[in-house]
């Protein structure tokens, strides 16, 4: 289609850039005016590739749409508006010209918050739900048909800034794009507005921001993020406009001790402790800030309130110097209306907006090889010279952490990954016992990723002792459930922070293929601790009805407790969600935890050791020891202090871990092993569907998969079509790097894995199984093997009874119409982790899933797992179940308790 992009932004370039890519014809962008001499990013996108731009100061005059104006527009001959983010009026002249109308993009779930505030009023009304609609133009406010929404969950702690980074930019984009198509293929709906529901705030200014203290402590914590970091909650204290930013409801374990900040009109005074500034609602209960904003305009941590100006300035290197003039020349870049930057000049009093503030850091980050600013940086150090000083201090590496970290680091995918290599024990990376270490291997090219620590058996009695004692004597188990909730809830939005690196070493350590890293690996990982973070404060006992000791009375209850010291050992599969799945639960629970990754997939584990540092979990919480099964698993299994242990592999070993926890201490296990689960698919399916869900059954994370189908009967009559199908569906597969963002298939996990994929289809073919396709090592470096296609299975063979973890289709015939027949031969193997059947005949499709014996059966579709779905197998696939509620209860003990009064 012919597109008029009418608005500005980063946001604004991001889309035109996509509809251009959709292979759209943008014939016009129409944009706000250069400002200090400083052109908007759409604008200066769309000259760049040769688009008209029109920077319009005004469109209309005395309520009339200027002439020349619309007519420089409609000589254009655009067939839609789409109007990113626009903050000029746009009159209905132009609005109403193309023969498809205009779109526009609002951060809210309208009719909720019209208007021009509408993020900050999400946030400060405390919704639960945000997200945005993308709506049809007419002349109201707001008030167009509706085309598309999209909703995600506002975490306890979101500011204006964090909600839009996280969900409104990213998805934003995507959604407008994703309007555009639905509008040019003719199906784009046009939903009237409800009324019920709808409001209309006003923009929220610097002077209608003041904080009003009487209100409860969430309200006030509300109005604090919902004005971060545009316009700013403010008070006045200390004879002087105080602005707060950072706030958060986190106060778990906080002890309000410290200088006293008298602020009028509070219900008591605030308290400026090592964590930053105390305050109280009106509820009595307290908030944090760990940001305050003199009057000045200067940017401070909470915590040094009352300290004095640091007058001990760094004296710079020869280098150091250098580097500064290179930061110089990008603030002159950025601020080009500022004749010359000099120490005093302040960033944002010089014109700079929160856009300058990303393309700062960028900067940055490209002059010092990649050192990573957070934004919050820049508005602490507003002045050039107190920026240089802060960016000394980091290259430098004084800034305050958690704890000396000896990280490993690597250019790649466009970041610097600093990967923790050590053990974790008691909050702090440490080495092995005697040093020991281990090579942990790139499976793309074969190359060494890094040394990582290996494990002995002293290093497990650490762990286990660092979790006793946190289990027992530290802040977790003394917190609400309710503020291990909020830890936990921290924990998955930083990991949703480095969501990016994280699923980059999965690419690097597992030969995950990125996109699919993202998604699943990640964000799964990043859904699960957020699933679980929910149920902390809902973990309940009961009361029971008993016979009463007359003339006495009796009550009894029953309490859901944590269990204790838990080791979780988990498969190199998928490294961090398999970790995800099993820890949140443990951790939700309120149990500590040992952590065993698999010895060849050990880094995301480490990564996210990491991260519970930074999230607040108190040391000890969470230990996590790279190392050999036979000797870290084995001393888990053994060892008098551990519980319970989540296990996550092969049946074999599965038993073997069974044994040692009855013989040691009889400890709580939870097992989920292996599988080989049948795809039953009928005549009377969806062919098309089932020939690709039949494909991502099998190939899914190159078929490195717990529940992937590991033999699939196919109706006869469909049989040699359905194969047919496949086939070609294969011959498209890309198979490559798995950082390319086009690979569909990317290296198995580890060297061992391809020579038994090797031997399994070698075994194959021997028996008699047509080998259709693949079968074979690429001749490639790395650990490549060709997606295959077996027919003609029997049921007597090693391949049709054996699972073989990898991309490697099992397909046999059953007769038409024969089901009873089928299902026996489906349910005749000692596993029963899933399975699955296609069909259009639901009745057929019921009684199937009835008669399958597995935790789980999919109905024409496959691998759709979920947080809040019970995972886990029947048989010899394990018992216990990951995810959903279902999932605390491996890891909670209930104690009934009776009381006669």
């Amino acid at each position: 289609m012919k597109i008029a992009v009418i608005g500005q932004s980063l946001f604004g370039q991001e889309v035109y850039c996509h509809l251009r890519e959709e292979g759209h014809q943008v014939v016009g962008v129409f944009t706000v005016p250069d400002k200090d001499g400083k052109a908007d990013p759409l604008g200066l996108k769309a000259e760049q590739d040769g688009v008209p731009v029109f920077k319009f100061p005004r469109w209309r005059a005395q309520g009339r749409a200027l002439p020349d104006v619309v007519a420089q527009y409609r000589a254009l001959g655009a067939e839609l508006n789409v109007l990113p983010f626009c903050s000029q009026f746009i009159p209905m002249e132009v609005i109403s010209a193309p023969r498809h109308g205009s779109i526009i993009y609002h951060p809210s779930l309208l009719p909720r918050h019209r208007g021009a505030s509408a993020i900050n009023w999400t946030l400060i009304h405390g919704d639960k739900k945000g997200g945005f609609t993308i709506f049809w133009a007419d002349d109201g406010l707001d008030t167009g048909d509706l085309l598309l929404q999209k909703e995600c969950d506002v975490l306890p702690d979101d500011t204006v800034s964090s909600l839009y980074n996280r969900f409104l930019f990213p998805e934003g984009v995507k959604g407008m794009v994703q309007a555009v198509k639905l509008i040019s293929e003719g199906k784009a709906p046009r939903l009237p507005q409800p009324e019920e529901g709808a409001t209309y705030e006003g923009i929220q200014r610097k002077e209608t921001a003041r904080i009003d203290w009487d209100q409860p402590a969430e309200a006030i914590h509300n109005w604090i993020r919902g004005n971060d970091k545009v316009p700013g909650a403010w008070t006045e204290a200390c004879g002087q406009k105080l602005t707060f930013f950072n706030s958060t409801l986190s106060t778990a374990g906080l002890e309000p001790e410290g200088e006293d900040l008298p602020i009028p009109g509070a219900h008591r005074p605030g308290v400026v402790t090592k964590a930053g500034l105390v305050l109280f609602g009106n509820d009595g209960r307290m908030l944090l800030v760990k940001n305050i904003q003199l009057e000045d305009g200067k940017m401070i941590p909470a915590a040094h309130f009352f300290r004095r100006a640091d007058s001990s300035a760094l004296e710079l290197t020869e280098e150091e110097l250098g580097t500064a003039e290179a930061v110089r020349g990008a603030w002159k870049r950025i601020l080009p209306s500022v004749p010359e930057v000099d120490e005093s000049t302040d960033f944002f009093k010089s014109g700079a907006a929160s856009v300058d503030v990303v393309r700062l850091v960028e900067e940055v980050k490209e002059l010092c090889e990649g050192l990573e600013l957070e934004n919050e940086d820049v508005y602490m150090a507003t002045t050039f010279g107190d920026f240089i000083q802060l960016l000394v201090r980091r290259l430098r590496g004084d800034k305050e952490t958690e704890g000396p970290i000896d990280y490993v680091e690597k250019a790649v995918n466009k970041l610097t990954l600093r990967m923790p290599h050590q053990l974790f024990i008691g909050g702090a990376f440490v080495d092995a016992e005697g040093g020991k270490t281990y090579e942990t291997i790139n499976p793309t090219d074969g190359s060494v990723l890094c040394q990582v620590s290996l494990a002995q058996v002293s290093d497990v009695d650490k762990a286990v002792a660092a979790a006793k004692d946190a289990f027992e004597n530290s802040l977790w188990g003394k917190i609400s459930a309710r503020d291990r909730g909020r830890l936990l809830y921290r924990l998955a939005e930083l990991m949703e922070q480095h969501q990016e690196e994280l699923a980059t070493i999965e690419a690097l350590d597992a030969g995950a293929v990125y996109t699919l890293a993202l998604k699943t690996h990640v964000g799964m990982s990043i859904q699960t601790f957020r699933y679980f973070a929910g149920w902390c404060d809902k973990i309940q006992g009961s009361t029971i009805p008993i016979s009463q000791a007359r003339p006495n009375r009796n009550l009894t209850m029953t309490r859901r407790e944590p269990i204790g010291v838990c080791g979780i050992i988990i498969p190199w599969n998928y490294p961090l969600m398999m970790l995800s799945w099993k820890t949140a639960a443990c951790l939700a629970a309120g149990n500590t935890v040992v952590i065993k990754p698999a010895q060849v997939t050990p880094l995301t584990a480490l990564k996210f050791a990491e991260l519970t540092l930074k999230a607040g979990i108190p040391k000890g919480v969470v230990n996590v020891l790279p190392g050999s099964g036979s000797l870290v698993g084995q001393r888990l299994s053994d060892h008098p202090d551990v519980r319970k242990i989540g296990f996550t592999g092969s049946t074999e070993v599965g038993k073997h871990i069974m044994k040692s926890c009855a013989l040691s201490n009889v400890k709580k296990v939870s097992l989920e092993l292996g599988g080989k689960s049948p795809l039953l698919i009928f005549a009377d399916c969806d062919l098309g569907k089932a020939v690709q869900m039949g494909m991502s059954s099998v190939f899914f994370n190159k078929g490195e998969n717990c529940i992937a189908a590991g033999r699939l009967f196919v109706e006869d009559s469909i049989h040699d079509q359905f194969v047919r199908r496949v086939v070609e569906e294969v011959g498209k597969m890309k198979i490559g790097n798995p950082l390319d963002r086009d690979t569909n298939h990317g290296p198995q996990n580890h060297q061992a894995h391809l020579r038994k994929l090797l031997q399994y289809c070698q075994r194959g073919v021997e028996e008699g199984a047509t080998l259709v396709c693949g079968g074979r090592q690429l001749p490639r470096p790395g650990f490549f093997f060709e997606p295959t296609v077996f027919t003609d299975v029997q049921d007597h063979m090693f391949i049709a009874r054996e699972e073989s973890f990898g991309p490697v289709m099992i397909i046999s015939r059953f007769a038409n119409g024969d089901v009873d027949a089928v299902l026996t031969r489906a349910n005749a193997t000692e596993f029963g982790l899933a399975s699955g059947v296609f069909t259009r005949d639901i009745n057929k499709a019921l009684y199937i899933s009835d008669k399958l014996e597995a935790g789980t059966v999919f109905i024409n579709t496959y691998n759709k797992t979920d947080v809040a779905a019970p995972f886990g197998g029947f048989k010899q696939s394990g018992f216990g179940k990951d995810l959903g509620e279902a999932a605390l209860n491996e890891y909670l003990r209930v104690k009934t308790v009776t009381c006669e009064y």
